[in-house]
């Protein structure tokens, strides 16, 4: 007899999680389970909605294989994404809708009675009401109540979309007898939100075409102690430790957001060759290297979030954060542009907006200055000290040079003009310190400041020297003189908290048209709370 043996567990990147394979936050723990069971057991339907890549697909599978084990419902778990491919042909989504449906309630009767209805319906029913026909006949067939969860509702559009929803809701009143108990929606938004256009150009709102939704659940991220444990679970199997510093580090960059955790941790232990000896320690420096690392692969979680900041209603939130508008925009902003890019994850709805971790900081304008950096033939070599430090004095003198002479024509190309002095700043330092260093940022509605950190190790390995250099970014908006010392004190306040040595640059951009280029080109040096910050006009 063969025998086989499970492989040592993993930190999950893709796809729902195993527990048997993959270190796992158990997914019922998740959410409120104990509500969730009441809006089952009480006939509701909901909506529970989450990013993509927080762990949806896990909880509801979870959630299936738990009901199923009561022993009072069947559960039934169908994933429609499928339908998109589609689109507008409304007969060929409702029919793969009921055929997914069919097949996976199969797997939980253990026979093939849903398949044998279904098969005689598509014969009978017409497409406007052959979904809510199969689901009325299982659920009069059934010797339990059905609950059904439907993933992925969002990625159908337009009429089949419109069609799903309304064949769901037409059997409402006839529950638990002749249709579902319960019925879960499951998307990145919320129903509510939908705006769908149909072929006759008419436009229906989620809302009315799903109006029995009693509920709409957001599933969260991870908290710090769950990150903690997930990590644990790596340390308790393999005897592999992580720094006590890692943790903040990781909170920083993820803010919990289940992907990137996961990710960071799945680069840091299994990706890098190197910590593949579990008698290594994971330490801070190991983690900056995994998370650019994870950035430069432009993997697919954030290769889609870069698609969406191509958006109008994306760009609409995302281009006032960047350029670090006055909080008082975000009141001109429409509310529902803020709720899309928030059930996106790429925003958090603090008091002012900001973005919602610490990679989508730093993915989002490298990314808007992609095409920019590939252009500039700016060389890390021109720029470094004999220590193999950077040498930011004569960085900036270029740079204001070269600002003076392509600023006008390369704002114009970005998507993001408004914060185009800032992007074209950052595309230029992360052509430099890429490979060599590491630039983190600080930007948000309301700040009215871009704060930029550069982390450049001076050796090579761990535990070495690093040098600090704190930058920050202003467009100019009032009287000058003014606003270099409001900024010297934020820098100095921003080099205190990063280093003892940090060396310190304040940058005001002046964007005035009606002021010659030799008037806004200068550099000085400043002393502030015992700190000497060179401030440069560009």
């Amino acid at each position: 007899m063969v025998t086989t043996s499970l492989p040592p567990k993993i930190f999950n990147t893709a796809g729902p999680i195993k527990p048997e394979i993959h270190y796992c936050v158990d997914p019922l723990t998740r959410f409120n389970l104990s509500e969730i069971e009441s809006l089952i057991e009480y006939g509701k339907y909901f909506v529970l909605h989450a990013p993509r890549q927080t762990g949806k697909t896990s909880c509801m599978l979870a959630l299936r294989d738990y009901l199923n084990r009561q022993g009072r419902y069947y559960a039934v778990y169908a994933n429609i994404e499928a339908g998109q491919a589609s689109r507008n042909h409304v007969d060929r989504v409702i029919q793969g809708v009921v055929a997914n449906i069919s097949s996976r309630l199969c797997r939980v009767l253990g026979n093939k009675q849903p398949d044998e209805i279904r098969l005689e319906l598509v014969k009978t029913s017409p497409t406007d009401s052959l979904l809510s026909d199969y689901l009325s006949t299982l659920s009069q067939t059934l010797d339990r109540p059905l609950i059904l969860f439907i993933d992925e509702i969002d990625a159908l559009v337009g009429d089949s979309l419109v069609s799903v929803l309304r064949q769901i809701r037409s059997g409402y009143d006839d529950r638990p007898a002749a249709f579902p108990q319960s019925v879960v929606l499951c998307g990145v938004r919320d129903v509510r939100d939908y705006r769908i256009v149909q072929s006759n150009q008419e436009i229906i709102t989620g809302g009315s075409a799903f109006n029995i939704k009693a509920e709409s659940l957001r599933l969260g991220n991870f908290s710090r102690e769950e990150i903690h444990t997930l990590y644990m679970q790596h340390t308790q199997a393999t005897g592999q430790v992580f720094d006590d510093a890692c943790f903040p580090m990781v909170w920083e960059a993820t803010e919990g957001q289940p992907w990137l955790v996961n990710a960071l941790a799945y680069e840091v232990t299994s990706r890098m060759v190197e910590n593949r000896d579990r008698t290594v320690s994971i330490t801070t420096e190991m983690m900056f290297r995994a998370k650019e690392n994870i950035i430069y692969r432009r993997e697919t979680h954030i290769d889609i979030l870069i698609d969406k900041l191509r958006e109008p209603r994306v760009r609409n939130v995302i281009a006032p954060i960047l350029a670090n508008e006055d909080g008082e925009v975000e009141g001109l902003l429409k509310d529902d542009d803020i709720q899309y890019v928030v059930d996106l994850g790429l925003i958090v709805r603090d008091k002012p907006l900001r973005i919602a971790n610490g990679i989508y900081k730093e993915v989002i304008p490298r990314e808007l200055t992609a095409a920019r950096q590939d252009t500039l033939i700016q060389q890390a070599a021109w720029y470094m000290n004999p220590d193999n430090s950077i040498n930011m004095e004569k960085l900036l003198l270029d740079f204001q040079q070269f600002f003076r002479q392509n600023a006008d024509a390369w704002i114009e190309r970005f998507d993001y003009k408004e914060s185009g002095p800032q992007l074209l700043l950052q595309a230029f330092l992360q052509r430099v310190v890429n490979g060599g260093g590491y630039i983190d940022r600080e930007y948000g509605l309301g700040r009215q400041r871009t704060d930029l950190l550069i982390r450049k190790p001076l050796t090579d390995g761990y535990g070495g020297p690093i040098q600090y250099i704190v930058l920050e970014l202003k467009i100019k908006r009032g009287e000058q003189e003014a606003i270099i010392a409001k900024g010297l004190e934020q820098t100095t306040d921003y080099m205190d908290k990063a280093a003892p040595t940090a060396e310190g640059h304040f940058i005001l951009f002046n964007r005035d048209k009606g002021v010659a280029w030799e008037d806004k080109i200068w550099h000085r040096k400043e002393n502030y709370g015992g700190r000497t910050i060179t401030v440069w006009g560009m």
